[in-house]
């Protein structure tokens, strides 16, 4: 067993299933794919070290607890589409394309885009399209979707993402209200996103999902 299998497993066992995290597809995903390859070279050792990965440009690795719970809210089956948006390197959507039909990851960064298409080609993550645009704009001619998730913090989220949910899909985003995030789970029921509380986590603000200030005259 290789080093990095070893901090895998341990990734596993002491921060993901500590954290009720229960759904064997997502254990095994998270215990397959390789964690310390979806990273830049300067940070493989902080691959598996239980907090988020810089990734350069404000952007961010989820803390594998963070993510593990977020899946685990969502509750993935191996029929649906989802959509990742702020893919990174590549890491959450090999993990997601383990456990769903198909993933649409979406990155704004070419310089990513092309490192995520080639790691995930590497790894095997052929049920993965990836496509490079505003992560506000989300994908709209993949969907509608059955799951999103957004890959950091955010404070408020476009009405085009929701749009691009079937009915009775779902999304998972951490909310930030200042130094402090609470991560919700939203159900589109009657074209409409329905809100609860899942637990609390915080993340680096994803640009373009921040309250844009308004000024009284």
């Amino acid at each position: 067993m290789s080093d990095y299998a070893t901090r895998r497993r341990m990734m596993v066992d002491t921060q993901v299933r500590p954290s009720d995290v229960t759904e064997f597809p997502i254990i095994d995903a998270m215990l397959t794919v390789p964690r310390e390859a979806f990273v830049p070279r300067d940070r493989i050792e902080a691959a598996y070290a239980g907090e988020d990965v810089d990734l350069g440009g404000g952007r961010v690795l989820l803390d594998p607890r963070v993510f593990a719970k977020m899946l685990e809210a969502l509750d993935l089956s191996n029929g649906d589409l989802v959509l990742d948006l702020g893919a990174g390197y590549g890491y959450s959507s090999a993990v997601i394309a383990r456990i769903a039909e198909a993933v649409v990851a979406v990155e704004d960064d070419p310089d990513r885009i092309g490192e995520a298409q080639a790691l995930l080609t590497e790894h095997g993550a052929d049920n993965v399209i990836l496509q490079e645009a505003a992560l506000t704009e989300g994908a709209a001619e993949h969907g509608p979707y059955d799951a999103i998730i957004l890959e950091g913090g955010a404070e408020v989220l476009p009405e085009a993402l929701g749009a691009q949910l079937k009915e009775g899909g779902r999304m998972v985003v951490i909310f930030m209200d200042g130094a402090l995030g609470r991560v919700k789970i939203g159900r589109k029921i009657d074209g409409e996103m329905t809100w609860r509380f899942v637990f609390n986590a915080t993340a680096p603000m994803v640009a373009g999902f921040e309250k844009t200030e308004e000024f009284a005259f």
